[in-house]
Parts: C-alpha cells; structure tokens; sequence
C-alpha cells in the first residue's frame, strides 16, 4: 500500500468516526508515515482500539473522506492502561481510577493544521468523559515539527505537569527509528493533562 494522498481532500469535507478494524491498515500506515518507521503495526493496534471501548462506548477515532483515513486518535478509557514511570500521579488533578490516557494521534501531513487533530481530540474527550473519566493524560512529543504536538494541545486546554527526557530511547532498542533522531532517539515528552468540564 502507497503513502496516503491527502491532496484532494479539504478538512470540511472529512468526518469523525470510531476506529473500527476496516480501519486498521491505513491507520497503521498513518502512523509509521507520522512518527516514524515500527511505531505501530495492526497487532498493536487493535490492543489498544480495545483499551477505548468502555460501556459500549469507543474513544477513538478516524478522520475520513472518501473512506480514505487522514487521521486518527487513539485514546484509552480510565482504568484501562496502566501508569509507568513516565507518568507523574502525585500531581495529577485527578485519582488514578478517573484517568483516561491519550495514547497516539496523526494527521496526514499534507492536512495538518486545518483543525483535524482538535475535531478527533474533542470527539475522543467527549467519549471518555460520558466513560466516565474527569480527565486525560497524554505524553507530547516535544520534537514534532514546530512542537505541534504541544501547541495543539495546550490550545485544547492541556495544562503541562512534567517534562520527561529520553521518553521514547527504549523503543529504539525494539525497532522503532524516530523521524527525527539518528540511531536511538533523544526525544523528550511533555506530560500533559486536560480536565474534561
């Protein structure tokens, strides 16, 4: 399967849709284009799709035109993942059973910045919330391109807890080669949160 080709398509005219296995192959392809070669394969994924289903309810999404994917957001409904040493819970405004984890987003490159990313954000905020979570955590890719990643989420409302060097150095080890790193990446996450209202 060829890169996607995002070019005809404007972000008025893509939907918000839950993630659904028809889905997989192209979100897969999505995200290894975005964020690098072995960030994600369809086994992987369809663990984590599970981990946002709670109460019938699926907090991730696809941005669809033409029933080609141009982007996604993967998101983990609270009391569904598991905090590890990357995550700051002395500080979270919220207990750790109430918690829900923004795990992995992307939009094709050649759409970025037309609001794609905060439409899936909100659909999977809303979703969550109706889990019942009171808030989402995520990790930011500090080095995205511009800090995107960052501002796209502070603009949502994220607030920044703790800045977590080498966040992503181990993946390196098991295959994973970052878009912008030589060899093993360096590359540090913002953990931020967003307290659903």
């Amino acid at each position: 399967m060829s890169k996607l080709s995002s070019a005809n398509f404007s972000a008025t005219a893509v939907d918000i849709l839950p993630l659904t296995i028809k889905h997989f192959d192209q979100v897969t392809l999505l995200a290894n284009e975005v964020h690098g070669a072995g960030y994600m394969d369809n086994e992987k994924l369809a663990v984590m799709q599970q981990q946002g289903v709670c109460q019938g309810l699926n907090a991730s999404f696809v941005a669809l035109a033409a029933q080609q994917v141009l982007g996604y957001r993967l998101s983990f409904a609270a009391g569904q993942w598991q905090p590890d040493e990357w995550c700051s819970c002395e500080r979270w405004p919220v207990p750790v059973s109430t918690m829900a984890y923004f795990k992995s987003v992307a939009v094709s490159p050649k759409l970025q910045g037309q609001g794609i990313g905060q439409r899936l954000l909100q659909q999977s905020s809303l979703a969550l919330k109706q889990q019942g979570a009171r808030a989402g955590l995520a990790h930011l890719w500090r080095e995205s391109p511009h800090n995107s990643a960052v501002r796209y989420f502070s603009k949502a409302g994220g607030e920044l807890l703790k800045i977590h060097e080498n966040r992503w150095q181990a993946l390196s080890y098991q295959g994973y080669a970052c878009p912008v790193c030589e060899g093993i990446c360096c590359c540090s996450a913002a953990e931020m949160v967003i307290v659903f209202k």
